[in-house]
């Protein structure tokens, strides 16, 4: 049964609804939905960028400071624990040694332990002790042979400070097993605090184990100062309670996605507000170098925290009002864009399609309302042509109004909306809330620059340090009798110990290489005779004596693609042979891949770089004029020795703020005179004015991204097409009947070129049928004319 004409119109209709949801709407929609959410962003994200009282910069830079203390105390233990067991190894060795002469050589060659002792096992009697009284009687001897019998502990003494045990065996063949036990104090090692800072190491229950920078109450001298040092001792205890149940949580779940930088629980805390300051802290737990691998240090379960008082700034960065005018602005402009779419392209489009499908139904009576611009003024003039063509008027009332067509297309409204979307977008992403020329770089930033710079400079120097202690410890246990199989073994074990040499070989007065272990050496194998061998290699007094050159660690070349550094330590009774090490440049490089401290290098007394946390050359100068100028300035002694500086630059190139400080302290790398020299820019840090204007950077690249993806769709989907089809309807019109008209979207511009198609089909039956009718009337006249002609003639 034929369905009734309400129910095909129904049909058509719901089947031409269906054709509309991927047609010109939805790209016009979409913006205005956009410029709607983007214009709420904007009125409320602006007015928070200056909330914080302490800027989020500060507070990372407080976890980067106990990051930084956590790192340095895992390697001090961890070191201190692989020297006292290669000592052992090195003595276990060898012949037997006197309890007296072991403690006496640890002693000798290490500072690092505030006590030693040797212990007779099987007895308990002390053997051999010096320094601080070790708590011999924490340890119990029967438990030595159990599973981590020998592991670290710590032990709290009488006074309340606690110590920090470690543990090792010294077996003769043919003596009684004794225990080598090293005491140790767990505080940092140089960790620069400066002022108003206080660090401490805690266990897994909060308890603080030790404390640095806070002052007894008895040494300070008026009461509001005691009053201060028990509200920070009460507040640093309140600190230690938080970080060591954060602590105990995954580092993938306590961390902040996306700071990385370290591979265990850190973090950071805000405090009570005392005359004005906010106690603000940096929490790190101890965990090994690398994801997922202890150490004997991770396995303690301690948490560094570090606390310092922060001056509030109670005054806003910026006023919500400019969020509002901002949002205000983009509403209105947005809402000019959209109308000029919809009156422009969207409302004509739409009427063209309803007049196709007028003409398409037989509806040829009234004339096409043809729009005023482009595409669509084309295409509507095509129409009419059409209509009248099917009316059957005449050729030139056919083409009469062929030549008017709008000037004015749809590309070219788009690209009026794009520079409308522009006008807001453009200003917000170039011009607006510039803030290299306000930006007010807090001074915790700066102090803290100066103060991690010193660290790591300190932390460079111990390690330098550490490994011209391991050759002094090496070369006592290598004697005149000990054949160059023993000496590869030993190098061998002290090399796969340690990380840091990539070579380590003693070498003959006469410059023979007796042992190695690693790579080939770099130091000449010709004896020194005082002068310097391609560069710096001996120094003034290189030579004498049978020294491979004249400081205790030097650096072998002035040129090249690496800097080789080495040190030495000369072997009693064997004619001024010495054991010499040549260190690996890219350990002292992981020791700068410290985050929060931007580029860091590493430069000689002649501020020629060496080393350094990113890419950079051999032996150059550094970067700029004013870094180079911070570290003469840096270098030059105010009182007994430098001091660190940090410095904030304001020039072209932005806001930057630098550090440098130099080797401060005793060893033998003191007379290497180096300096390690850090440097940001302000750009990248949390501070409000440079947060307002990363978020102005963001609403205007949301904002060109909105208009180019929906300028751009609706360009792809509807523009493009309506050209085409507008090219299509004027040759159809101008009488090409042969080109079969396909759409490429279901959506208003197919359903015109689909309109139109069926028109050239309407053409092309009412020609057949013209044809028909004139081809028929020739033929009936010659049949009629031989009746009229006999009657004619007749």
């Amino acid at each position: 049964m034929a369905a009734s004409p309400a129910k095909r119109r129904h049909k058509v209709r719901r089947r031409a609804d269906m054709s509309l949801l991927g047609g010109i709407r939805p790209p016009i929609a979409t913006l205005s939905a956009l410029l709607l959410c983007l214009a709420g962003i904007t009125a409320l994200g602006f007015g928070r960028a200056g909330e914080e009282s302490v800027p989020k910069a500060v507070m990372t830079s407080q976890q980067h400071f106990a990051e930084d203390g956590a790192v340095a105390m895992r390697a001090s233990i961890d070191e201190s624990a692989a020297d006292l067991a290669r000592t052992a190894a090195l003595f276990n060795a060898g012949d037997p040694a006197q309890p007296d002469a072991v403690v006496d050589k640890i002693g000798s060659v290490y500072q690092k332990w505030v006590g030693t002792a040797v212990v007779e096992i099987s007895s308990g009697k002390m053997l051999a002790a010096r320094g601080e009284n070790v708590p011999v009687a924490a340890i119990d001897t029967a438990k030595l042979s159990e599973k981590d019998g020998l592991s670290p502990r710590m032990v709290r003494l009488a006074n309340g400070e606690t110590r920090l045990l470690s543990l090792q065996l010294l077996s003769w063949e043919g003596q009684p097993q004794q225990l080598l036990i090293a005491s140790s104090s767990l505080r940092f090692p140089g960790i620069s605090l400066g002022k108003f800072r206080s660090i401490a190491v805690i266990d897994s229950t909060g308890r603080i184990l030790s404390s640095d920078g806070i002052p007894e109450s008895e040494q300070v001298l008026t009461e509001d100062q005691r009053t201060g040092v028990e509200r920070s001792k009460k507040q640093l205890k309140a600190f230690a309670e938080v970080a060591a149940e954060r602590a105990e949580e995954h580092p993938l779940k306590a961390n902040v996605p996306g700071e990385g930088g370290y591979t265990g629980v850190s973090g950071s805390l805000r405090g009570a507000t005392f005359q004005g300051d906010r106690a603000v802290a940096g929490y790190a737990a101890l965990t090994g170098p690398e994801p997922g691998k202890g150490t004997v240090a991770t396995s303690l379960g301690l948490t560094v925290v570090a606390m310092v008082d922060v001056a509030e700034d109670p005054t806003r960065v910026t006023d919500p009002l400019f969020g509002l005018l901002a949002a205000g602005a983009l509403l209105l402009i947005g809402a000019l864009a959209v109308g000029v779419l919809f009156g422009t392209v969207q409302r004509p489009l739409l009427r063209l399609f309803l007049e196709s499908r007028r003409l398409t139904r037989g509806d040829l009576t009234r004339p096409v309302r043809v729009p005023r611009h482009g595409e669509a003024a084309r295409i509507g003039q095509s129409l009419e042509r059409l209509r009248r063509q099917l009316l059957g008027e005449r050729a030139e009332s056919d083409t009469a109004g062929a030549g008017r067509r709008g000037r004015i297309g749809a590309r070219a409204l788009l690209l009026v909306c794009g520079v409308l979307l522009l006008l807001w977008s453009g200003p917000m992403l170039l011009l607006v809330n510039r803030a290299d020329a306000t930006a007010v770089v807090p001074e915790q930033i700066t102090n803290d620059q100066r103060e991690r710079t010193d660290t790591l400079s300190d932390r460079v120097r111990r390690s330098l340090n550490e490994g011209h202690a391991d050759l002094v410890s090496v070369a006592g246990l290598l004697g005149e009798r000990t054949s160059p199989e023993d000496m590869t073994k030993v190098l061998d074990r002290t090399r796969n110990e340690h990380a840091r040499y990539r070579s380590l070989y003693v070498r003959a007065a006469d410059g023979t290489i007796l042992a190695r272990s690693g790579e080939s050496p770099r130091l000449s194998d010709e004896p020194r005779d005082g002068e310097a061998d391609g560069g710096r290699n001996a120094g003034k007094d290189g030579g004498k004596d049978g020294r491979p050159f004249a400081d205790d660690i030097t650096v072998l070349n002035d040129s090249g693609t690496e800097p080789v550094i080495a040190s030495y330590a000369e072997l009693s009774g064997r004619d001024g042979s010495t054991v010499v090490g040549e260190f690996r440049i890219d350990f002292i490089n992981s020791l700068l891949k410290r985050p929060g401290l931007g580029e860091i290098r590493v430069i000689d007394a002649e501020r020629r770089v060496l080393g350094g946390n990113s890419g950079y050359l051999a032996f150059e100068d550094l970067p700029s004029a004013r870094l180079d100028e911070l570290a003469a300035g840096t270098g030059q002694k105010t009182g007994m020795s430098a001091r660190a500086g940090a410095v904030v630059y304001r020039d072209g190139g932005g806001v930057q703020v630098a550090g440098a400080a130099p080797f401060v302290g005793g060893g033998a790398a003191k007379s290497l005179n180096w300096m390690v020299v850090s440097w940001q820019p302000a750009a990248g840090l949390a501070i409000p004015e440079y947060n307002l204007q990363n978020r102005t950077v963001l609403a205007g690249l949301l904002g060109i991204t909105a208009a180019a993806a929906c300028l751009g769709w609706l360009h792809i989907v509807v523009v493009r097409p309506l050209r085409e089809v507008a090219e299509q309807a004027e040759s159809l019109a101008d009488g090409d009947r042969r080109t079969v008209l396909y759409p490429r979207h279901h959506d208003e511009v197919g359903a015109i070129a689909r309109a139109l198609e069926l028109l050239r089909q309407q053409v092309l039956e009412q020609r057949k049928r013209d044809g028909a009718g004139a081809t028929t009337a020739p033929a009936t006249v010659p049949a009629q004319a031989p009746a009229h002609t006999p009657a004619g003639r007749n």
